[in-house]
């Protein structure tokens, strides 16, 4: 146990979280983490005003940190102090002893302003790889993610299937039950959750670090996502609880966010259910450093809007419906954004099932994304209705339900740019699908598989299948449906009569 407890220290020290001079107060706070007296002589720390500095300094695995807390945490239960120990439980302690090691806020703001001032990508670097080290985003799950590409008409899609979250533990949700209720943290993105214990219901977020920035001309809080679905994966959350609101503010905020950050892009999701994000009660938003297909996607069809000679737009060729807007001015592209939008808010056309509101409902919204190209800022406005029908109950504009065996959750920022994430469900049963089509077996005879007969059935014939390749086939067939669940997301189809309806809506805009 202690051995493990100055594996630990010494983890630290190379990370950079604490000085040579914390060595012993380091050793005791995890002591008293972990519920433990203290240590014989031989096993104590030996304090050391000078040590050289470690080849390795700053380099870590996926698993060295989980491998060094996995003893602290097994014995720990086995002492009783952790009352159950499934990844619920394992999680808030192993939490609470790299909180007790986490710099302080001031400190952690300090060395970020210090690194902005060298260069923004500099101080991201650092923060990054610090959100890292103390294990608010823990290595070893993501790295448990499954992710490939998958080759397109629209450019090589991304696709992970999500293993970095836990499943949720039977016992420690009937334990959450009959927890007291509570409203603090208001929801995972608040301010407050930075330092906050957690409990069975709420992660625990001590080692939690957010670094306030002024995103045109308002409090805002950026940190990293702990899932980091792509490369440094980071939210924009404003300070206060409010919820999610696309107007022009927001494409002021948007761009504002890359004159700061130029080697990030930054988008928000959409404000109405069904195409919105999971959390619609907090304004927030998402960035990181990644080119997505759609960043590289072309624009197929050049369109001028009255007035607007210096912004270069056009209709992307997408599988949903999106108008890039580019020009060297941030306000000319502002201006433009909430025109689209103004006129995308109250914008019906029957003939191509696009309704602004039914019963007083509000359907249409738009999903922005923000990037720098060269000198220039450029936006992507995605239109999107949530509009349901009896034949397509969770959305018109949803993957419909011949989709719903590969991915059937809302169409998000992150999908709506080309990555899918997908169910962990999946992992087996993608796997038990390529063996069976190596074997010539009964899809529809195996649970695993028995959704997706229908789909293997519309390709088995096009390949020869062996062990060697059959996964590999059954994956890029699963990024061609991800293809067609954006197809089924965007509001104008993919052909000559959906072009034509796309530019009467941008005629319509002036």
């Amino acid at each position: 146990m202690y051995e493990a407890i100055l594996k630990l220290v010494e983890y630290a020290l190379r990370a950079g979280l604490i000085e040579e001079s914390e060595r012993v107060w380091a050793f005791n706070t995890i002591l008293d983490a972990l519920q433990l007296d203290g240590a014989l002589p031989s096993e104590a720390p030996q304090a050391s005003d000078d040590a050289p500095p470690s080849e390795n300094m700053g380099r870590h695995s996926p698993d060295e940190l989980a491998e060094i807390l996995r003893p602290l945490l097994d014995g720990a239960f086995e002492r009783g102090v952790l009352k159950g120990n499934s990844a619920d439980y394992r999680d808030l302690l192993d939490t609470e002893i790299m909180g007790r090691l986490t710099p302080r806020p001031s400190a952690v703001i300090a060395q970020f302003t210090g690194l902005y001032r060298q260069s923004p990508k500099a101080a991201t670097d650092w923060y990054y790889k610090f959100s890292q080290d103390t294990n608010y985003i823990r290595r070893d799950r993501i790295a448990k993610d499954i992710q490939w590409k998958a080759p397109t008409e629209y450019g090589d899609l991304d696709i992970t299937i999500n293993l970095s979250k836990p499943e949720k533990d039977p016992k420690a949700i009937a334990a959450a039950r009959n927890l007291p209720a509570s409203n603090y943290p208001r929801c995972l993105l608040c301010a407050e959750n930075e330092g906050y214990a957690g409990r069975l219901n709420h992660p625990a977020r001590q080692n939690h670090r957010l670094i306030p920035i002024l995103i045109n001309g308002s409090q805002w809080f950026l940190q990293y996502s702990p899932y980091v679905y792509y490369n440094e994966h980071c939210i924009c959350l404003n300070r206060a609880h409010t919820p999610m609101k696309i107007d022009r503010a927001c494409f002021g905020k948007l761009l504002d966010f890359v004159r700061q950050f130029p080697h990030y892009f930054v988008g928000s999701n959409a404000d109405l259910p069904i195409v919105g994000g999971s959390i619609l009660a907090h304004d927030h938003f998402q960035g990181g450093r990644y080119t997505f297909a759609m960043e590289t996607a072309p624009v197929e069809t050049e369109y001028a809007f009255p007035g607007y000679a210096d912004v270069k737009a056009g209709i992307v060729k997408w599988p949903m419906s999106v108008v890039r807007l580019t020009c060297a001015d941030p306000e000319r592209l502002i201006s433009l954004a909430d025109a689209v939008l103004t006129a995308w808010r109250g914008y019906s056309d029957p003939g191509a099932v696009i309704f602004a509101e039914t019963d007083g409902e509000p359907h249409n919204t738009i999903t922005p994304i923000a990037r720098r190209r060269g000198d220039d800022y450029e936006l992507d406005l995605v239109l999107r209705n949530n509009l349901t029908t009896p034949e397509h109950p969770l959305g018109l504009y949803h993957p419909h339900a011949e989709l719903h065996h590969i991915k059937k959750e809302n169409i998000g920022l992150i999908e709506v740019m080309g990555l899918a994430v997908l169910p962990a469900r999946l992992k087996d049963e993608l796997s038990a699908v390529a063996d069976l089509l190596v074997a010539g077996g009964d899809l529809r005879a195996d649970e695993r598989t028995a959704k997706h007969a229908d789909w293997a059935d519309g390709f088995r014939d096009k390949y020869e299948f062996a062990p060697e390749n059959a996964l590999d086939i059954v994956k890029k067939e699963t990024g061609v449906v991800f293809a067609k669940v954006l197809e089924h997301a965007g509001v104008y189809r993919r052909d000559d009569a959906g072009k034509a309806a796309f530019l009467r809506f941008l005629d319509s805009v002036f």
